[in-house]
């Protein structure tokens, strides 16, 4: 059992790479919910995942829906971050088996899945007025970190 990074609707293949290789490190999951902005045999995934790529754990869902059938997640393995989240990611107690959310780098989360978890979601804090957004690949490794937290001994 371990915690899943969950990429809804990933644009840039970059960005997905070097969470894939995140992913590698931790020992985590990546699950990609299409449809995706780019091809998985794109050049510039793997390039971002170096040579950890054939080691990254992929599951595909053809959609948000076919996701929650598949795993059925509990209530309190999800947790979805957007920049608009009512709490700090670093308030919840990650279980080991989490799903951590992501949406695309333009859009973030769909409403359809925003708005019925909302009281899952959480968001990094800024400190900078300046800075709406933090790049994705960022943002999934500092979460990654933070649900790991216990496991780390503090």
């Amino acid at each position: 059992m371990s915690i899943s990074i969950v990429l809804v609707h990933p644009e840039i293949p970059g960005n997905t790479g070097a969470i894939g290789r995140t992913c590698v490190a931790l020992d985590m999951e990546l699950v990609l919910i299409h449809p995706l902005g780019f091809d998985l045999s794109d050049k510039r995934v793997k390039r971002s995942g170096l040579d950890y790529w054939p080691h990254v754990r992929i599951t595909e869902f053809s959609s948000w829906d076919a996701f929650l059938e598949a795993r059925s997640p509990r209530g309190d393995q999800l947790f979805l971050f957007e920049e608009y989240g009512s709490r700090s990611f670093y308030e919840p107690d990650y279980p080991d088996d989490a799903y951590l959310v992501f949406g695309s780098e333009t859009k973030g989360l769909p409403a359809k899945i925003a708005e019925p978890l909302s009281d899952r979601m959480v968001k990094l804090p800024m400190r900078s007025e300046h800075i709406r957004s933090l790049n994705l690949a960022n943002t999934v490794t500092a979460a990654a970190y933070q649900a790991l937290r216990r496991q780390f001994g503090h």
